[in-house]
């Protein structure tokens, strides 16, 4: 008979990469860890881990041992969704997740909706970006996270997450009060190309953005400025260092003096947001129930949007046309 506990721990394995990282996740030391995967692999007759330069990979073997017990814990969890279905009324602890902007939009608003509708769930909520989000999913510490869709995410076809795009964010272009584009109603990006812009640092998912809207649009912004903070990228914007793009639901510090124009045309960029879960868990009731009330503050909050656009629901991309 498998011990269940050795494979968690090769899963922990596989997710973070390393036994050390693993078992930093597990509380428990490398060398504990290391031992669990050796007597895994003796129980199996098997080698679940091979030497790749100075780190380690998963041998084959352990790569088909992983999507099996993925598999196994996905059906675990829809079986335990089915019989909680039959308890009634949504109740227990659920802990969601998200970034900053979505807590203070959406998730924030559905804790305090949900005790009037649910008085007997009771939500927990915690400020965590993307990587850190699924991180907390795939540990059990969180039930839903609220992320933004980057290159960087597990791919739609991961067997241990389930994602589904909840709303998108258009970049509008912010430019100071006194700049010739301030009183237009909309702008194509064309007409900035040899501006100065100021865009977020390398590696940010705000400077992607950015220079992917821009080369769409057929050129590459000449950068005057470069920052991490949003309210930095706003200060440097009103400071005259150049234009910049700002998702709307970003609250500009309203001592500047900037203004919004949003952008026109076939090259609008958008962030876009996903409610994840673990594979089986969007059925249980306490889940699917903040899920809908998810999909209600939604469609309630008139900032988010351009609604009609139309998205491939398994990636959280814009479908080609």
């Amino acid at each position: 008979m498998i011990d269940l506990r050795r494979l968690h721990v090769l899963r922990e394995v596989a997710h973070h990469g390393t036994v050390s990282a693993a078992a930093k996740a597990l509380h428990m030391s490398a060398s504990a860890a290391s031992q669990q995967i050796r007597l895994l692999s003796k129980d199996l007759g098997v080698s679940l881990l091979e030497p790749s330069g100075r780190r380690i990979r998963l041998t084959p073997a352990a790569q088909v041992l992983i999507a099996h017990v993925d598999a196994i814990e996905a059906m675990w969890r829809l079986a335990e969704a089915e019989i909680q279905a039959t308890a009634g009324e949504p109740s227990g602890l659920l802990r969601l997740c998200g970034f900053p902007t979505a807590i203070a939009t959406l998730l924030a608003p559905l804790v305090e909706r949900a005790k009037t509708e649910y008085p007997s769930l009771e939500l927990r909520l915690r400020e965590a970006e993307a990587p850190e989000s699924f991180d907390l999913l795939f540990a059990g510490k969180a039930d839903i996270a609220v992320v933004e869709s980057t290159p960087d995410n597990p791919p739609p076809e991961d067997i241990r997450f389930d994602s589904q795009v909840i709303f998108h964010d258009p970049f509008d272009l912010v430019v100071p009060s006194a700049h010739r584009l301030a009183n237009t109603n909309a702008v194509d990006l064309r007409a900035v190309e040899r501006e100065p812009w100021v865009i977020g640092v390398p590696g940010s998912a705000h400077r992607r953005h950015v220079l992917t809207a821009c080369a769409n649009a057929g050129f590459r912004p000449t950068l005057y400025g470069e920052a991490r903070e949003w309210s930095v990228i706003a200060t440097m914007i009103s400071s005259g260092l150049g234009v910049g793009l700002i998702p709307r639901l970003i609250d500009l510090p309203p001592h500047l003096e900037l203004v919004r124009v949003p952008i026109a045309g076939p090259y609008t960029p958008l962030r876009h947001f996903l409610a994840v879960t673990l594979r089986g868990a969007r059925e249980r009731p306490a889940v699917a129930a903040v899920l809908s009330m998810l999909d209600t503050l939604v469609g309630e909050a008139e900032v988010i949007g351009p609604e009609e656009r139309t998205m491939d629901r398994s990636t959280g991309l814009p479908e080609s046309t």
